[in-house]
């Protein structure tokens, strides 16, 4: 487990939901723009990778009161 200084624990709460959000763009938007036809599958891959790093987020902020 990293041990992280409150600092760093903000920015990383801070910026994961917006990393979170690129990567389910980039999953979403990646198929709608290639030649291949829509994957459900991937885009639920996507979203399953967007729910883990927001959740990562939460506990990110809760281990920063914590602290």
């Amino acid at each position: 487990m990293l041990r992280l200084k409150p600092a760093h624990r903000a920015v990383l709460a801070d910026k994961l939901p917006d990393a979170a959000n690129v990567v389910l763009a980039g999953f979403v938007i990646g198929q709608a723009v290639s030649e291949r036809p829509f994957s459900l599958s991937l885009a639920s891959v996507g979203l399953a990778v967007w729910a883990g790093l927001m959740v990562a987020a939460a506990v990110s902020a809760d281990q920063e009161d914590d602290a």
